[in-house]
């Protein structure tokens, strides 16, 4: 079991969707990279959605991201956990990053993606709770996990999922 941290949100000043996983996976860790196994779908499902090169340079593709309005972050700041699986993250170790100052700071966001059910798991009962009914604006949406751990749906399939991000980037 390993103590690790996550990273610091990639967002920008016109940020207007929210991107939320859960923890970086080891593959992500070392490379220093959101998504950075190179079997995930992030990168590739993004480059289909918003026609950029999945080959790009990683600050290329982050800057594609904010260019369209999408901010990217984790659900947990910090926790313990084995290998990459978010099925090992041992829940007493859990840190939540700091929501309230982030959705403060960043008023245009009214949209928030859950890549996966854990994120969207760890939102609803450790972070909600802390918000105390501020932001009622935003609205909700669980999507497919990108992660290559979830392999019932195809890449396509889960860019058909994907695809409900578009209707609410910058236009």
């Amino acid at each position: 079991m390993s103590d690790i941290d996550g990273f610091p949100p990639i967002v920008s000043a016109n940020a207007n969707v929210l991107i939320l996983g859960s923890m970086p996976s080891e593959a992500s860790l070392l490379k220093k990279q959101y998504y950075g196994h190179p079997r995930n779908a992030f990168w590739p499902m993004m480059s289909a959605l918003f026609g950029f090169d999945p080959e790009l340079c990683y600050q290329l593709r982050k800057a594609m991201l904010k260019e369209n309005g999408i901010a990217v972050w984790d659900a947990l700041q910090s926790c313990s956990r084995s290998g990459s699986a978010d099925s090992n993250i041992k829940l007493t170790s859990i840190k939540i990053n700091d929501f309230a100052g982030f959705f403060a700071e960043y008023k245009g966001i009214r949209q928030v993606f859950f890549n996966g059910k854990m994120a969207e798991k760890v939102y609803q009962q450790r972070i909600l709770p802390v918000l105390k009914h501020r932001f009622t604006y935003l609205e909700y949406h669980c999507l497919p996990s990108t992660s290559p751990a979830y392999a019932s749906l195809k890449l396509e399939q889960k860019i058909q999922a994907w695809k409900a991000i578009k209707q609410h980037v910058l236009k």
